[in-house]
């Protein structure tokens, strides 16, 4: 008997280590998420209770254009990063950061430069907002690429502090920004810090970003940066068409409004919003490693997160109206109303997400692209045809509907996604 259980626990003790090696990561995933949900929630509440609803309004149209850039950068440059050089060799995946990490800083110049000379032609309230937001640019587009590059590395950790490097630094860039008591500075603010955490994700790796190798990453990766690129530009894009069209058909207020209530649900959007550091590299491994678990694995991922996002969603609801008051100051009142939608939609794309790691981890960007493209479609429809049938709350409860159908389209392309790698392997997935 004890022969065969030391056999047993031999050839089990692969399959822990790596269950083990997954939960590590996982857990390392999500302290930086945590990190970073809560430095967006921090950075969102202070705004709202310094500016008042209008001037939030105006931050938070700065805040929607920068995660179009950042989506941008991520097709381009650290998404085809994580799915072709997760778990490779150091050598391979240090020539890989310097390319995309210059990549995604070449990205922040170019439309850094046109957000400079945008917002100063513009002027009045949103001028200097975006002309800020275009100085600051580089820095924030280098520090999220930092991230992807050391969790594609699994290196959790390293992408945890430097996180933690960039609250800490938030903690006196918004205490001189409340005294100026503008737009442009918390954006200032914002963006310097992040800078100093770009800096520091340099000291961390060893690695000089390569802005002069751009173009041949962009030309490497082009089957699925492109792709890519279409596909979170159309996501992000979504949301600031929605952000745009609910400002001129209801109030820049509204914008506010709706801002407010996502901060209330922050840390699942901010998990959602970067979920893909952790999310896609695991899938990939799942796929090199036991690839008939990936469809369970997508399942777990998606259906925790949309069931924590209704969890808090509920609590919220339970929430004294002091309380709120004091989280959000004026703004409160105009997104209490708005919980329940906001929270379903949470839920919705906190589903869609596993079905959306999967397929990356597949490479089928084709499907990807179509799923993102079907879900952006219905989200600027949905948010627009409700803002003109019942104002704020018809826009939030139509983007409740859209992102719930979108998640639907997702799992439908997983699924033939996964059948169709039963007959052919999927040629997108390389890692060298």
């Amino acid at each position: 008997m004890t022969p065969m259980t030391t056999e047993g626990e031999k050839a089990t003790t692969p399959a822990g280590s790596a269950k083990r090696a997954m939960v590590g990561r996982l857990s390392w995933g999500l302290a930086d998420q945590a990190a970073s949900s809560i430095s967006n929630f921090v950075v969102g509440i202070y705004v709202a209770r310094s500016l008042g609803v209008t001037a939030f309004g105006v931050f938070s149209l700065a805040w929607v254009t920068y995660g179009v850039v950042l989506n941008v950068s991520r097709g381009l440059a650290t998404d085809p990063l994580v799915v072709r050089f997760s778990g490779v060799s150091e050598a391979s995946w240090r020539g890989a950061v310097a390319r995309s990490s210059g990549t995604a800083l070449g990205v922040g110049a170019v439309i850094g430069a046109a957000c400079l000379v945008a917002g100063l032609a513009l002027g009045g309230r949103l001028g200097p907002a975006f002309a800020c937001l275009g100085v600051m640019l580089p820095g924030l587009l280098l520090q999220d690429a930092w991230r992807f590059s050391f969790f594609a590395a699994g290196a959790g950790r390293k992408a945890f502090v430097n996180d933690v490097v960039w609250g800490v630094a938030l903690v006196p860039a918004m205490v001189v920004a409340a005294h100026a008591g503008s737009v442009a500075a918390f954006v200032l603010a914002w963006g310097a810090s992040a800078t100093v955490a770009a800096a520091y994700g340099y000291l961390q790796s060893g690695i000089r970003p390569r802005v002069t190798e751009a173009r041949g990453w962009l030309g490497e990766q082009r089957d699925l940066g492109y792709r890519y690129l279409v596909e979170n530009v159309s996501l992000s894009g979504a949301s600031q068409l929605r952000a745009y069209g609910l400002g001129a058909i209801v109030g820049v207020g509204a914008v506010g409004a709706v801002r407010g209530a996502e901060l209330l649900l922050g840390p699942f959007l901010a998990v959602l919003m970067g979920l893909s550091l952790v999310t896609v590299p695991e899938a990939a491994r799942v796929l090199r490693q036991a690839p008939h678990r990936l469809g369970r694995f997508c399942l777990l991922l998606g259906g925790g997160q949309a069931s924590a996002a209704l969890l808090w969603g509920g609590a919220l609801l339970l929430m004294p109206d002091r309380l709120g008051e004091f989280v959000l100051g004026d703004v409160w009142h105009s997104s209490a109303r708005l919980i329940v939608p906001v929270t379903l939609a949470v839920a919705g794309a906190g589903l869609g997400t596993g079905a959306a790691a999967g397929l990356r981890a597949l490479g089928a960007a084709r499907r990807s692209l179509r799923s993102q493209l079907f879900a952006s479609a219905c989200y600027v429809s949905g948010g627009l045809g409700g803002a003109a049938v019942a104002g704020t709350v018809g826009s939030a409860w139509g983007v409740a509907t859209a992102t719930v159908s979108g998640s639907a389209v997702w799992w439908l392309h997983l699924r033939a996604a996964l059948r169709e790698r039963h007959h052919h392997p999927i040629p997108e997935v390389r890692t060298s």
